[in-house]
Order: C-alpha cells, then structure tokens, then sequence
C-alpha cells in the first residue's frame, strides 16, 4: 500500500518576505520616534500655580510683614503665682506650644524654642527671679531676657544643662554662636596684625551690634525633679546670673541689647517638660 502523499502548502496563503529573506525585521517596526520635550505650564497654569502657593504660605507671610510691636497687658513690677490659669491667656503670649497652668505653675511641654513672653516692657535695669523644675533627664531649662516679645533668640537666652545636660549658657541672639573665649582669641590676633593697638572685642571689629555669641560654662547638670530658683539681674551692661541663692554666670555686653525689640522677659523650653512658678520682675 502506497504512502499518503503530503499536501503541498497553499502558496497564495503564505506571507510575503521581506528582502532580507525570512525573519527579516518589518521597516516600520523598527522606526524609532524621537523624543520630544513635553510643553510646559501655559500662562493659566503658573497663574494658578502662584496662587496656590501664596495661598499655603499667606499666614506666615502676614506675621512676617504685619506682626507689628510685641503688645503689652501687664507692667513692672509684676509678679505671678499663676493660681489663676486665665493668667497665661491674660498677661502672655506665644507663637506656638500648649503652655498652660497645671496645679499651680506654669507647664512648659516641650515647646521647641517658642517662648511664651510676658506682655510688658522691661526696664532696662532689672531683676527677675522665679522657681523652676525640669521633669526631663536632659534638663534643658531656658529663659529670654530683653527679647523682642515674639521671635526666640531675639534677646539673651538662658540655659542651664543644655545638649543632653553637658553644658551651661548665656546667648547673645543665638544659643549656637560663636564662643565668648574664641571671639577674644580673634580679638588677640587682629591686635597683633595692627601692632598691638586697641585689643578690646569692639576696638578690633570683632564684636558688633549683630554679633551672635554665647558664654558658656560646665558646671553642675540640672536634677530631675529638683526645684532651683532663678534671678536675674541687669545693671548697666552687666548680665548677673545666680541660682539658689549662689552666682552662677554673668556676662558684660559692650554693646548691650536695649530699647524697643529688645525689652521683653519670656520663658522657653525645647524637649523637656519643664515646671515654672512664683516669677517675680523689679526694676532697679
């Protein structure tokens, strides 16, 4: 019996072949199409785009141009028990932070550097005392004196057992500045560059109106729970410091902080909870 005999393929089904012979790429399939920068924002679109952005950033914008003078409710002598919590509405104010009366005193919540200012103008001679309680291992208590009654570091800063409670400051409009020994070490240098003549901080051109400095010193941390009571006092351009009673630092400002901007008291904290109480303010 004879073998079947295989069909021949259908030819006028087949595909045609390219030039290349079979499996050769089809031209249009390999066309490659440009790239094309795509059209940016019409006219309309930055429009509503600028918009949109005032919009989200209006409210600081207007405290920055609009803010006006630091008001004022309250005058020296004052001084507070805060047994009253209407007290912190009444005679304070802030630009952020739950501050608040709890039990008696005055509860700084870890406010991250906003300070809570009293409304009234500090004589530029004066002392202000108060008691404190830090309730953080970091200590970190903090004052503002002769601040402009808004901004923090807008006058001098107080800190005892800052940085993880290692260090001890008082800042001149910045609590990062540079040292009061390094600045004096400058002052040396541009002296002996001119001969020796006039090595005072001012007389060299080191120290300025605008300068940002800190003194600093290591002396003993902050206890946690431990009530310390703080004063201090401004006369002339001398900034004393004492605590419990003893002289912790000072510092002379040659070129003291004074006048509007710089004739306000508040308290402050970053991230310790910190206690206050029984503040007293007098000139002298």
């Amino acid at each position: 019996m004879g073998q079947a005999r295989r069909k021949e393929k259908n030819l006028d089904t087949r595909e045609p072949q390219g030039p290349e012979g079979d499996g050769a790429p089809n031209a249009d399939a390999e066309a490659t199409v440009a790239w094309k920068k795509p059209e940016g924002l019409s006219r309309r679109g930055w429009a509503v785009l600028a918009v949109v952005i005032l919009a989200i950033q209006f409210p600081l914008i207007h405290y920055a141009l609009f803010r006006g003078e630091a008001a004022t409710t309250a005058s020296v002598p004052y001084s507070q028990d805060f047994s009253d919590p209407s007290v912190v509405e009444r005679d304070f104010f802030s630009t952020g932070g739950h501050w608040r009366v709890v039990n008696g005193q005055l509860l700084s919540p870890g406010v991250k550097n906003n300070p809570l200012w009293l409304q009234a103008a500090l004589p530029p001679n004066v002392a202000i005392e108060f008691d404190v309680r830090s309730e953080s291992q970091e200590g970190d208590i903090k004052a503002e004196v002769f601040g402009d009654g808004t901004d923090h570091a807008s006058g001098y800063i107080f800190i005892h057992g800052g940085w993880n409670n290692s260090l001890s400051i008082i800042a001149r409009l910045d609590e990062h500045g540079t040292s009061l020994d390094a600045l004096q070490r400058q002052a040396r240098r541009v002296a002996e560059q001119n001969g020796g003549k006039g090595s005072g901080l001012v007389e060299t051109g080191v120290f300025k109106k605008n300068t940002h400095m800190r003194v600093e010193a290591r002396p003993y941390p902050v206890e946690v729970g431990r009530t310390y009571h703080w004063r201090i006092e401004r006369r002339g351009s001398l900034l004393r410091w004492s605590i419990d009673g003893k002289p912790f630092m000072e510092f002379d400002d040659p070129l003291k902080l004074e006048g509007k901007g710089h004739d306000r008291f508040g308290f402050s904290s970053w991230d310790s909870q910190l206690f206050f109480d029984n503040l007293k303010i007098e000139p002298l």
